[in-house]
């Protein structure tokens, strides 16, 4: 992408997203993968419409958590029975709103979860096919942010379900037929990756037993890509034969699809097909340190970093028309237009001495970015979102877009509010 060809067109802050990098990371994904598998798109990492296009158009169904990436997922062209809704808090409210989009399979999570299912399944008239997430008693070694095999909110333990199979097997309209293992997330090394589904399908097969054969065993994913660094993103070249080798072994008739194996990615699917451009407003220099300020910040990017479980975003240093700067790094904190001291991308970074005006790009943001960050925090605009196939040529611009924050009084309760309040929301 020609990020200074971007920038000059729609200025900045600017996220640039290339639908080639998704289609490159997509094949690489494949082919790590067994020919057989199910491969789901998790819109959390990035549910821009033109990349959950792109990827339902190469054949990925779609895990959502909301009612809103229920509707972007279907805007976007994926069918409603390729789309699986998880997440440990569904209500009630989000549960119809599925059944009312067509969308009929769940991944759930406890008794209760099931329980809610099953009650709107019967006010439907409709079958709810549910996966059973799982929480493995099992903790992967090397792992830094583990989703199961510890206390968690996602699944219900082994033992639990071990214990009491017959609470997990149907209620009302929702049926248990399959399912769903997630272990970890952004995992960059292979041993990992297949220790990690070695333990689910090994906790699969001692499930199946109790609760019958699964449709669908969903081994979850936690494929890792460098994020908002500069980096590449891994290929997982003997994966695919060493993990048919162990659904052979725990899952036997998975290669004529008995259970169908699925896998789920958002990170590496989309992770380093983006960037975020942005330019340098002011230069200063405070008590020895030199500062960077730029016209982007953690409302934009790296709202998620604040979780502290995320490694510091490093920043690229475009090339600066003019006159030439002096050589040499300096140790530079570059921050962004909040006010709060929070606000860093990174501090004491060894970078080249920046100027105003100057371009700054954050590579590998195409995951976790945007819709990951304190978007409303101090009401500053949405950075432009482009879509480019660098594929087509250079300045092929497939789409232009700005995400937009608006407010709309909620006239059920008009009758509570004061005429002040009613003339304000005008």
């Amino acid at each position: 992408m020609n990020l200074e060809q971007i920038a000059a067109m729609v200025g900045t802050p600017a996220y640039a997203y290339d639908l080639a990098a998704v289609r490159a990371a997509h094949a690489d994904l494949r082919a790590a993968l067994p020919g057989q598998a199910v491969l789901y798109y998790s819109l959390k990492a990035n549910p821009h419409p033109r990349l959950v296009t792109e990827l339902a158009g190469l054949g990925c169904r779609a895990e959502v958590c909301s009612a809103g990436e229920i509707e972007t997922a279907i805007c976007a062209g994926v069918h409603p029975d390729a789309i699986l809704l998880t997440g440990p808090g569904k209500t009630a409210e989000v549960i119809e709103h599925a059944f009312g989009a067509g969308v009929h399979r769940f991944s759930v999570d406890s008794p209760g979860d099931l329980a809610r299912v099953g009650a709107v399944a019967d006010g439907y008239g409709v079958a709810a096919e549910c996966l059973l997430r799982v929480n493995a008693d099992e903790p992967v070694p090397g792992m830094g942010l583990a989703m199961t095999g510890t206390a968690s909110q996602f699944g219900a333990d082994a033992s639990w379900v071990i214990r009491e199979p017959e609470r997990f097997r149907e209620s009302g309209g929702a049926r248990v037929t399959g399912l769903h293992l997630y272990m970890g997330t952004n995992l960059e090394e292979e041993e990992t990756l297949l220790r990690q589904f070695e333990i689910a399908a090994t906790t699969a097969a001692s499930l199946t037993r109790l609760l019958g054969t699964p449709a669908e065993v969903d081994l979850g994913g936690g494929f890792g890509t460098p994020y908002a660094r500069e980096g590449v993103r891994p290929r997982f070249r003997t994966l695919a034969g060493r993990l048919a080798a162990v659904l052979d072994e725990h899952l036997a008739g998975w290669r004529e699809g008995r259970p169908a194996v699925a896998f789920e990615s958002g990170r590496y699917l989309v992770g380093d097909s983006g960037v975020l451009i942005c330019r340098v407003v002011d230069i200063k220099v405070s008590k020895g340190k030199t500062f960077a300020v730029v016209d982007a910040g953690v409302n934009h990017l790296g709202g998620m970093a604040g979780l502290r479980r995320l490694p510091p975003i490093r920043p690229t240093v475009r090339p600066f028309p003019g006159p030439a700067r002096p050589a040499g790094n300096v140790p530079t904190t570059v921050v962004g237009p909040l006010c709060t001291p929070l606000d860093a991308f990174v501090r004491d970074a060894d970078l080249p001495r920046l100027s105003v005006g100057q371009l700054v790009s954050i590579p590998n943001v195409g995951a976790y970015g945007l819709t990951a960050s304190l978007l409303a925090f101090l009401g500053h605009p949405a950075p432009v979102e482009v879509v480019v196939d660098s594929e087509l040529g250079a300045g092929e611009f497939v789409s232009v877009s700005r995400l937009a924050l608006t407010r709309e009084e909620d006239t059920a309760f008009a009758y509570h509010l004061s005429p002040l309040s009613l003339e304000g929301s005008r």
